[in-house]
């Protein structure tokens, strides 16, 4: 999860890390309703039914060339909102939450129809949702894309 400024060092690293791996990707992406599975079974969630929040998570997608382009023509997000309790599995992501995060909900959106997700409040959750969603061809053509996937990796010793 990209919490620092993207700086021309950054930049530098993340295309290393794209030049590294991009020929060794397969695509293997997971739908949206795959991962809203996911988090289900991984999870205890209370849906969260505000418009404003749906807004953002589908501002996010149509500002973003690549999940738009994920879209059919004339296809709108389908966005669902969730909160993670802090019970059971979610307890563990609260004890790990990023200082910045401390003593906030983690907030997830997901879209069914492109697969993009949105976190906020728990880095971790970020990348474990980026780590069981893959790429798909297009996404590994973007250094970015593949730089964050490689070090959600990483991060849970995947690779």
């Amino acid at each position: 999860m990209l919490m620092e400024e993207a700086t021309p060092e950054k930049i530098i690293e993340w295309k290393g890390i794209w030049k590294e791996y991009k020929n060794i990707l397969v695509s293997n992406r997971r739908t949206g309703e795959e991962l809203i599975k996911y988090i289900k079974e991984r999870y205890i969630l209370r849906e969260l039914n505000d418009k404003n929040a749906k807004e953002i998570v589908k501002s996010n997608i149509l500002k973003n060339r690549v999940y738009a382009n994920k879209l059919l023509e004339g296809q709108s997000p389908k966005i669902l909102t969730f909160i993670v309790e802090n019970r059971d599995e979610g307890s563990c992501l609260y004890e790990k939450q990023d200082e910045i995060y401390k003593g906030t909900e983690i907030f997830i959106g997901v879209d069914i129809e492109s697969g993009f997700f949105h976190v906020e409040g728990s880095s971790l959750l970020w990348d474990e949702l980026m780590a069981f969603k893959g790429l798909d061809e297009e996404e590994i053509q973007n250094y970015f894309s593949v730089a964050m996937y490689i070090l959600s990796l990483k991060r849970f010793q995947i690779i």
